[in-house]
């Protein structure tokens, strides 16, 4: 046991999929910074968790949309990984190796929620005094009017929120600088368009569900849209001229309903070439996030339910009246590539976690392939109590007991 718990020092390095970088921290010059007439110092940290991880560029420089996202998405699950999985599309072009992350700088919080309102009719325009310029709604015009029902049907919100992420790279010309080297942005998708009654707007909330062709096409028009906008706001305002000849890339995720307890997940993303205007193919992440026990995990990855299940088994073997043991999956195409585990329960002393902890460690050895991630999560009414990683390929898991 002892082995085990000291092995807990690498496993929160290895998470990444291998040995971190350590390398000489480097202070350097930021180039066409937003919104800063002059140049500014920044730092490259020397530490890198892993090939997989960027390193942000300091001191960290919030986003002037910071925190809207916590408001636009439906669940936290959608939140996490809207945020991280923006990180792994942004890894198809611009290296963690050679890119430094910064949190986005160009569009602030009244860009943002301008963007994501419905495009008003000329009768609106003319009613809120506006002019045509400041007609910047993404989301369709409302066809329904007062018909709350058939504007669910005819013209829902598809748009939620806006993600910025920036990449810097060092200049070519001088490496004691940095500049802008890629701007990566997320539309998020509603799945579900919700709405209240006619004559009860305070009355039980109706669904209607956007079928998943419908979410594609309309997200990629405004990725579209969304590309032409940022290539303008360069044209139009000096402090954003680095947006002129940067590559962009684009990626849809598509939100899941409020009362699931899975993440949604990125379906697909395009990209720009510096100066272009137009976006290029567009490729599937063919990525899905499944719940285990669940009945799309028995119709469709029966093996991987019919081991869980099996794990699920033993655990209440071993606490005869527990059944909350509750598993994400995370699949590229028809394989499983990582799965989390959360298991909450009551203990009463810490040789009865320790014990525990030991346990569900040898069933995930003995009971799940060895070709994925999985991370077991042990909690009670205190708090986190151990924590579980076996990587692929791995016959002996990492385990830490937390102290309380």
């Amino acid at each position: 046991m002892k082995k085990w718990i000291a092995a807990v020092t690498g496993a929160s390095l290895l998470l990444g999929g291998c040995m971190p970088s350590f390398q000489q921290e480097d202070e350097v010059i930021q180039e066409n910074a937003p919104e800063e007439s002059e140049e500014q110092t920044v730092i490259i940290p020397n530490f890198q968790i892993s090939d997989e991880y960027y390193r942000t560029l300091l001191p960290y420089e919030p986003s002037p949309s910071r925190g809207m996202v916590v408001n636009n998405l439906q669940t936290n699950y959608d939140i996490a990984e809207f945020e991280s999985g923006l990180m792994r599309v942004a890894q198809q072009n611009f290296d963690p190796e050679t890119h430094f992350f910064q949190a986005g700088q160009f569009l602030d919080s009244d860009t943002i929620t301008s963007w994501l309102n419905r495009e008003f009719t000329d009768a609106q325009l003319q009613e809120y005094e506006m002019e045509p310029e400041e007609n910047v709604g993404l989301n369709p015009v409302d066809a329904g009017g007062e018909n709350r029902e058939q504007r669910a049907k005819e013209s829902p919100i598809y748009l939620a929120h806006i993600l910025e992420h920036n990449y810097f790279v060092k200049s070519e010309e001088d490496e004691s600088k940095v500049r802008l080297g890629g701007v990566v942005l997320g539309l998020a998708m509603n799945s579900v368009y919700y709405y209240q009654n006619d004559n009860d707007p305070f009355g039980p909330t109706f669904e209607e569900p956007i079928p998943d062709a419908e979410i594609e096409e309309q997200g990629r028009q405004m990725a579209q849209e969304v590309l032409q906008r940022i290539r303008q706001m360069a044209a139009d305002d000096p402090e954003k001229a680095a947006l002129a000849d940067v590559p962009v890339t684009i990626a849809l995720f598509k939100q899941e309903p409020r009362t699931t307890v899975i993440p949604g997940n990125f379906i697909g993303y395009a990209s720009a070439d510096g100066g272009s205007n137009e976006l290029g193919s567009w490729n599937e992440m063919n990525e899905n996030y499944v719940l285990f026990p669940s009945s799309e995990a028995q119709e469709n990855y029966r093996d991987d339910e019919t081991a869980f299940l099996n794990f699920k088994q033993d655990v209440e073997t071993y606490f005869p009246n527990f059944n909350s043991v509750i598993g994400t999956g995370l699949y590229r195409g028809d394989q499983l590539e990582n799965l989390k585990i959360d298991i909450p329960i009551q203990f009463y002393g810490k040789s009865e976690i320790i014990g525990f902890t030991q346990y569900v460690a040898g069933r995930l050895v003995d009971l799940f392939p060895e070709y994925f991630d999985i991370e077991v999560s042990i909690t009670s009414i205190n708090g986190p109590e151990a924590l579980i990683i076996k990587e692929p390929n791995e016959t002996e898991p990492f385990v830490h007991i937390y102290e309380q």
